[in-house]
């Protein structure tokens, strides 16, 4: 609602049919894995150049703070404050920044708090952030499994959306610090490619089918601590829902301890699902889920072997990218 009302500042009264337009046409670049672009001049500082449509522009002046007139001065500033923080060994080119800048609503202490959070949460949790070679067998199962599979198309509002299938892992075979490293190795994926995905944030749908004794034994109150505090206070990415489906009743036992470790915010927008597929397709539109999932775009399958063809193409910048995480010895 808040898109049209932006649009209609501009363009006056506004086809219904625009915004999803121009989010399916954002959908397509991010499918085919372009990620948005700088450029330098000669030994001209890097520039930003915007990848985004109108809507999501409009969308980061009026819910990010983030003043086109503006944007290049406080991106120098952080890049500048970096300079000052070599322990940190952060990236500094101006998309990392500006990914960092909107998810903190272009607020720059919180900024330079969160790159410091998320740099030092790389370097402490080498077991989510080392050794992430996509061809490694234990990933390779899990990658052929779908753990984690963001959707084809951002929703009506912008928002990518991941299903995140908390059960299909087998928790006699697979560590759970696996599945939170493929996930998270995906999440810097998105984050790095999908442009979109910095101003709209994520609805994160779990898939508790199954769930068991033994995959709640893998969730112990430390290791929820920890990834609450890397999606609350790390990455820069705004969580704008979770929606729990096929949940049985003893799950909530784990998801309370989940919520006692979130924020007031981030607690509200938590839903339990208990129905099934019927209630979770009142929270998205079945058009963007796979057929499995009562939608109509293409098949799990199609969409596993769309995720794990992007991460094996990309091994050697995950390989590179471990190198970014901060001296704590």
């Amino acid at each position: 609602m808040l898109q049209v009302q932006l649009s209609t500042l501009l363009w006056g009264e506004m086809d219904r049919q625009t915004l999803p337009t121009l989010q399916q046409d954002c959908g397509s670049i991010y499918l085919e894995g372009k990620p948005p672009h700088c450029t330098r001049l000669g030994n001209m500082p890097e520039l930003y150049q915007c990848t985004l449509p109108l809507e999501a522009r409009l969308y980061a002046a009026q819910v990010l703070n983030e003043d086109e007139n503006q944007r290049d001065e406080i991106i120098r500033r952080i890049k500048q404050w970096l300079e000052t923080q070599p322990t940190l060994r952060a990236r500094s080119d101006v998309m990392n920044v500006l990914r960092f800048l909107r998810g903190c609503k272009f607020n720059e202490e919180k900024t330079k708090n969160k790159l410091i959070n998320y740099y030092t949460m790389r370097s402490q949790l080498p077991e989510w952030f080392g050794n992430r070679d996509p061809e490694l067998p234990q990933l390779m199962e899990l990658l052929d499994m779908g753990v984690f599979l963001p959707l084809r198309h951002h929703d009506y509002e912008g928002h990518l959306v991941v299903i995140v299938r908390t059960a299909i892992h087998n928790p006699q075979v697979h560590q759970q610090n696996d599945v939170f490293k493929i996930g998270k190795m995906i999440v810097d994926l998105c984050m790095e490619e999908d442009e979109m995905f910095s101003v709209y944030g994520v609805v994160a749908l779990f898939d508790l089918a199954g769930v068991s004794l033994g995959h709640a034994k893998q969730l112990p109150p430390s290791v929820i601590r920890k990834a609450v505090h890397a999606w609350q206070n790390c990455f820069p990415v705004r969580i704008r829902k979770m929606e729990f489906f096929n949940a049985p009743v003893h799950v909530n036992v784990v998801l309370n301890i989940f919520k006692r470790f979130m924020t007031d915010k981030l607690r509200q927008r938590v839903h339990i699902h208990s129905k099934g597929l019927e209630s979770l397709q009142d929270a998205i539109n079945p058009e963007l889920l796979p057929e499995e999932y009562g939608g109509s775009n293409g098949t799990l399958k199609q969409l596993i072997d769309h995720w794990k063809k992007r991460v094996l193409d990309k091994r050697q910048w995950f390989l590179e990218e471990e190198k970014h995480k901060a001296d704590i010895g």
